[in-house]
């Protein structure tokens, strides 16, 4: 009998199979047949294809199930066959290897973003990746591998609904990235690592997408934030058009070049993925035949990991303490109160917004305001919050119930804040903590209330730290506050709060404290609180909740992370001052570029023009009607209002996307508010009176029903003034060229995901040209490059959404 699979993980370096859709290609599956279907129809031969991978020398082997959820069968009328079709596949598996290797039930994505970014809710992810999981588990699948996601809210979906079936099934969690390191959502690699070690991953790695030299750029960054065992299953090489046909170049011999430095990694299994044969997976096993070594996991240096989609912050005493913005609080603060209760954001947008410019590391979100529902406010300012900014976040409600719709609506590794000492604050909490794969905030206090010694606050620390342990959850996902009391009415409340910052520090837990509440009633408050804020730091404070707008309290920060050797060559403090009036209130005049920075004085933020296109800029989508209206009450005409204003700050966008300080989820969110504004110009016009740049037909070919990029690109040439016909997903050829016959389009958008599929793209591109259709012709997708758009002689290729928008504006204008 073989051992259990991550004890074999931890002493020799397995070899998982190669690619299930090529294979099946070779063997009669037809464009627009669904594979998994071929475990009902065709079981000989998925069986074949799992014996060569077996003889070719591979540990592991991966049933055909990559398209296995509902979402995915229903596309082929087999919605109601999810566990007859999983549970086949498994048996078909452990059929051909029997205890000779281990069977990996594949999971991969629905093919739809989960919300905000999409439409489908957390709730509906986590139930079809259940009923899938389960399936496959039922049937007696050794291992999960959760394979080629691209949305990190997706997997983490994934991942969660799988460890609610069974806390002991290995999963292994695999991203997709592209060339520039990060994912098609902007998740990048060590943001990912985080999320997925902390929703119950066992490996973490990355599959498709890029070659062995990429995937290993990818596994380097993820090594430097988890000490999970690591998988690497690349493509062989990029795919090219030869004789008509996709090939990829990669040789069996070049998919084990990086071998040594992948083993040095602790790359734990290695597999193949697109392009990839029995003769790559056996010349990968023959070159590990003499590499094999046990696996040394990286040393837990204590740090606490926190994560948005697409960044992710530290805290440690290894790292600069971090800067957790207040802001975003309803307490004294009356029109954010008025705002929760009619259901707005714009107060937390704009706060996100600016604390992120200003420099927090992460950003508290509390709702809590009487006459409310709290859970959903807790899921909109999540929503909102995600959609404006990339800060990590912190949840911070006394409700259950609002903690775990934030924690569903959240999108990386959040911070609970918080959880105390008292049993029934541990039991509702703490649970919460380890289902959703978030760090807690622990105050020190219970029944008894807040102890008056340091030492009886490190008590409660040590309690609830390891009760956290009995439930999985990491030592170093515990983050203490040691609780600051005001010092007008507790003359030792801050000695006793830096004492126990001290002595928890001792145990090598985390810290944090609300700095300001120190000098609650006292005058001059900021004096008071950026003094006690420096000592707290020396005394070890790792965090701190404060508001990042009060100029002394960053001005504490910075000097104290200088004077404590964690500014390494005062880089950011110099950054911060430099050319300006040395004061203890000096406030930087704006921070570094980001998520959050200001809109360029190009755009004019003081008119109405500059607010419209800011507007956009920020995805203000609650004002941007009302603004439509004011510019409209100054006499700007509807083609003035779009043109010099909305277009102005899309442009704004799309350089951001280009330049990476903004990310597809801003994107959206952007075109959603574009959109509200469109919607209200064309109310004042005859239709037709808004000029369309152009008409575009658009559609994922034949055999692919992978269609959320071409959607963002629909939705984005829309906004961009092009009137589009979108004939969705699996659209053959002759339908196509019939669209654009009676259409009488300017150009043919085609959009493929996977490597199977593309060559319709050339089999489109052959008949308009045949048929003399006179469109231009655009290809894109994940697959997709510049050689083959070339190759199959399409007028331009872009390599994402806003690429693809910029380049048909340009074409057709000449």
């Amino acid at each position: 009998m073989k051992m259990p699979f991550m004890q074999a993980v931890k002493e020799r370096v397995l070899v998982l199979d190669g690619a299930m859709g090529t294979m099946l290609q070779e063997r009669g599956l037809k464009p627009g047949q669904s594979p998994e279907e071929m475990n009902l129809t065709a079981p000989e031969v998925v069986a074949g294809v799992h014996r060569a991978y077996l003889e070719a020398g591979a540990d592991i082997i991966v049933t055909n199930t990559f398209g296995g959820t509902k979402a995915k069968l229903e596309h082929y009328g087999l919605g109601d066959q999810v566990t007859c079709i999983n549970a086949e596949a498994v048996r078909l598996a452990r059929e051909v290897c029997g205890e000779n290797a281990y069977v990996a039930g594949s999971i991969g994505p629905t093919g739809r973003f989960v919300e905000p970014v999409g439409d489908m809710s957390f709730d509906e992810a986590y139930g079809m990746f259940q009923e899938q999981a389960k399936a496959l588990i039922d049937a007696g699948a050794d291992l999960i591998s959760l394979e080629t996601f691209l949305d990190i809210k997706e997997i983490r979906a994934a991942l969660i609904a799988i460890r609610d079936l069974s806390a002991d099934i290995p999963v292994i969690a695999m991203l997709t990235f592209e060339e520039k390191g990060r994912s098609v959502l902007g998740s990048p690699p060590e943001a990912a690592a985080i999320t997925l070690e902390a929703a119950g991953a066992s490996l973490v790695g990355s599959n498709c997408g890029l070659g062995v030299d990429g995937i290993y750029d990818i596994l380097c960054a993820m090594r430097k934030v988890t000490s999970l065992p690591l998988i690497s299953q690349a493509n062989a090489g990029l795919p090219i058009l030869k004789d008509g046909v996709t090939v990829f170049p990669g040789t069996p011999d070049e998919m084990t070049a990086y071998h040594d430095r992948m083993i040095g990694l602790g790359v734990r299994v290695i597999g193949g993925c697109c392009g990839t044969t029995p003769a790559h997976i056996g010349a990968i096993k023959d070159a590990l035949a003499e590499k094999q070594t046990h696996f040394v996991p990286k040393e837990d240096d204590g740090t606490t990991w926190i994560s948005s989609r697409g960044s992710f912050a530290p805290m440690g005493a290894k790292h600069q303490a971090a800067l957790i913005g207040e802001r975003i609080n309803p307490t004294g603060k009356k029109l954010y109160s008025q705002e929760l209760r009619e259901g707005k954001v714009s107060y937390i947008r704009r706060e996100a917004l600016e604390q992120t410019e200003l420099g927090a590391t992460l950003l508290d979100v509390n709702v809590g305001t009487p006459g409310i529902d709290e859970p959903a406010a807790m899921e909109r300012a999540v929503f909102c919050i995600t959609g404006a900014v990339q800060t990590p976040l912190v949840l911070d409600s006394s409700s259950p119930e609002a903690l775990e719709r934030g924690l569903k609506a959240a999108d990386g590794k959040v911070l609970i804040n918080s959880v105390n000492g008292e049993e029934k604050s541990m039991a509702a909490v703490l649970p919460l903590a380890k289902k959703y794969g978030a760090a807690v905030v622990c105050l020190t206090l219970d029944e008894a209330g807040i102890p008056a010694e340091a030492d009886g606050r490190v008590a409660v620390a040590q309690k609830v730290a390891e009760r956290a342990a009995q439930m999985g959850i990491k030592r170093s996902d515990v983050v203490v506050d040691c609780l600051t009391l005001t010092v007008s009415a507790e003359p030792k409340g801050g000695l006793v709060a830096l004492e126990a910052v001290r002595k928890v520090s001792e145990l090598k837990l985390n810290t944090t404290l609300g700095v300001s509440n120190i000098s609650f009633g006292l005058p001059c408050r900021p004096l008071i609180s950026s003094t006690f804020f420096s000592m707290a730091l020396a005394a070890g404070l790792t965090s701190a909740i404060v508001n990042v707008k009060e100029a002394p309290m960053m001005a504490a920060w910075r000097s104290a992370m200088v004077l404590l050797g964690k500014d390494t060559n005062a880089a950011g403090y110099i950054d911060a001052y430099k050319g300006q009036a040395v004061t203890a209130s000096t406030q930087p005049a704006s921070a570094a570029a980001g998520a959050g920075a200001p809109v360029e004085a190009a755009v004019e933020p003081e008119g109405i023009r500059g607010r419209l296109a800011k507007a956009v800029i920020n995805g203000e989508l609650e004002g941007v009607v009302a603004l439509v209206e004011e510019a409209l009450a100054q006499g700007l005409t509807p083609m003035e209002i779009s043109s010099e204003a909305l277009l102005v700050g899309l442009d704004e966008v799309g350089k951001r996307f280009g330049n990476g300080s903004f990310f597809l989820p801003q994107v959206m969110v952007s075109a959603d508010t574009m959109k509200a504004a469109f919607a209200r110009l064309k109310s004042e016009l005859a239709s037709g009176a808004l000029k369309s740049l152009g008409k575009i037909l658009m559609a994922t070919v034949e055999g692919d029903i992978h269609d959320i990029g071409k959607n963002i690109l629909v939705t984005l040439l829309e906004n961009n003034g092009f009137e589009v016909i979108d004939l969705g997903k699996n659209v053959p050829a002759a339908k196509i060229l019939d669209a654009a016959r009676e259409h009488q389009v300017d150009a043919v958008g085609l959009s493929a995901l996977m490597t199977t599929t593309m060559a319709q793209m050339d089999k489109v591109v052959a008949l308009l040209k045949s048929e003399g259709v006179k469109s231009f012709t655009m290809v894109g997708g994940a697959v997709v490059t510049q050689q083959y758009a070339d190759e199959i002689g399409a007028d331009l290729y872009a390599k994402d959404a806003m690429e693809a928008v910029a380049r048909i504006k340009e074409l057709l204008a000449k």
